[in-house]
């Protein structure tokens, strides 16, 4: 989509965000700040890892004023809110009762509104710079994955995740025709049954020509709900037929196949969004049909840094016949999940190898454990990113979104990938001669690693930094490279280093 649809889309968009008639430029929307932070806290409370009082959130967050006016500063005296300026007392507000959500969001709007009065810093920020504010400032005593997002970064990222309204179909010139070279599972052309290799005939009733392929591809993506018809030849037909594609959002493309060694089947996965899971499979079997003698599979997770949990655990159970995925804990009973691999072994049970890096995170590192911990593949690279920490989202009144912690994450054999990350199976971050020296002791059926792997495994929550830090230092993070290939393909052609690497039973 060009830039030029992308701004009426958000044009159609953002108006929705804010319903609120809007405040007059020089005042402060103290109504709309109460509402905001009222759904903010209400949110939060039953949901944080850890508790937290009503009060205290708040106090925290009016600290936030001083993020933008170091001469502010708000305190909790003697049953009173109290926002102090320069070598004076501003404003004071009788504390509610502390478990009163909307009177604690109105007394916060009351000391902000003084304090925007006061300072020509905040009325410079305006009224969203002093609600981002206090988001900012509350979330800096949580952890570093919660967080508010404004509304127009919150339209922006359900763009990423939800894609671009489209057909789901790319074109491309062939001889003197056009024809449809791609087309995306679970896409309105998939579901009206085109394949690559249809001739379009013509777009909208005007004949296409190979030389505006550009110009067409272009036109496939629009506003959802709007539709274009295409006059389509299948190769297998002598009469051309007319279909009519409904434009709806359609992920963006996540997986992308990887040329290997011939017999290897390579899958690159970049992130998790809603359409990956559907993604993974139809590519992982259109691979496997093209390399029917195929001995093994490689997963790229290099560089992934997560995404949608759920999508990470339909790809795990797309390999695994049979065990735990992942397990989540935390306070809000809701947050409690274990899954459980129901599915079948796409693969058919071939040799599967998974390429992490320091940048692998989040969902990629579920996955990369899951493989792992199920004996169901070698992990190779380095230590992972390390983060284990599971989101809950809420839309606010504004049209901003609200990304609460409210969950940890344990591999299936009971580990915490937070701060740990994932130990690889082959570690390539110590260079190639300690790789050389991994890879020949595992042709012998030695593995170098168990140590380390054992300790990794046995570690549970909560884990001392130092602890941390001195298993991490032996596969330090690094960015993935040649040599994380270089040892898949080994591990893929020597069967006796590959059962070596996978992890003991238990």
């Amino acid at each position: 989509m060009n830039r030029a649809a992308i701004l009426i889309l958000f044009c159609a968009v953002l108006p929705v965000l804010w319903s609120q008639p809007a405040a007059a430029a020089n005042s402060f929307d103290a109504a709309a700040a109460a509402k905001i932070w009222a759904a903010a806290l209400t949110y939060i409370a039953p949901r944080s890892l850890i508790p937290v009082s009503i009060p205290k959130m708040t106090i925290w967050g009016l600290n936030g004023l001083a993020a933008l006016d170091p001469d502010l500063n708000t305190t909790l005296e003697d049953d009173q809110i109290r926002l102090y300026g320069p070598e004076q007392l501003l404003l004071s507000v009788p504390a509610p009762p502390g478990t009163d959500v909307n009177a604690w969001a109105d007394a916060a709007s009351l000391i902000a509104s003084a304090a925007y009065a006061a300072s020509p810093a905040l009325q410079q920020a305006g009224t969203q710079g002093l609600i981002e504010s206090f988001f900012d400032e509350l979330f800096n005593h949580f952890d570093p994955y919660s967080r508010y997002e404004p509304p127009l970064q919150a339209a922006q990222d359900q763009l990423m995740i939800t894609g671009l309204a489209g057909t789901g179909i790319l074109l491309r010139p062939q001889g003197g025709n056009v024809v449809i070279a791609s087309v995306d599972v679970d896409s309105p052309a998939a579901e009206a049954g085109l394949d690559p290799g249809f001739q379009v005939l013509s777009v909208d009733g005007e004949p296409a020509y190979p030389g505006q392929v550009t110009a067409l591809n272009d036109r496939m993506n629009g506003l959802a709900g709007t539709t274009t018809t295409l006059r389509v030849l299948d190769p297998n037909d002598i009469a051309p037929q007319y279909v009519t594609l409904t434009r709806a959002y359609i992920p963006p493309r996540t997986v992308f196949p990887e040329q290997l060694d011939p017999g290897i089947v390579g899958l690159k996965i970049n992130g998790f969004n809603k359409g990956t899971s559907d993604q993974f499979s139809a590519a992982l079997v259109a691979a496997l049909a093209g390399q029917p003698s195929a001995k093994g599979v490689v997963i790229d997770l290099r560089g992934n840094r997560g995404g949608v949990l759920r999508q990470a655990v339909l790809v795990a159970d797309s390999l695994l016949p049979s065990g735990t995925i992942v397990i989540a804990s935390g306070r809000d009973p809701d947050a409690d999940q274990k899954f459980a691999a129901e599915g079948t072994d796409l693969t058919g049970g071939l040799r599967l190898v998974v390429l992490v890096d320091g940048q692998t995170a989040s969902a990629a590192e579920i996955l990369a454990a899951a493989i792992a911990d199920n004996r169901r593949g070698v992990v190779v690279g380095s230590e992972t990113l390390g983060k284990g920490l599971v989101q809950t989202l809420s839309p606010l009144p504004d049209g901003g979104e609200l990304y609460v912690t409210w969950a940890r994450v344990l591999a299936p054999r009971g580990w915490p990938l937070q701060t740990l990350g994932l130990m690889p199976q082959v570690c390539t971050s110590v260079g190639s001669q300690a790789l050389n020296s991994e890879l020949r002791a595992l042709a012998g059926s030695h593995n170098l690693m168990a140590p380390l792997l054992a300790a990794a495994r046995a570690l549970r929550a909560p884990v001392p930094v130092d602890q941390v830090l001195a298993l991490r230092d032996q596969c330090p993070a690094a960015i993935g490279g040649d040599l994380d290939v270089d040892a898949a393909k080994f591990l893929l052609a020597t069967p006796s280093a590959y059962q070596a690497a996978l992890l003991p039973a238990g």
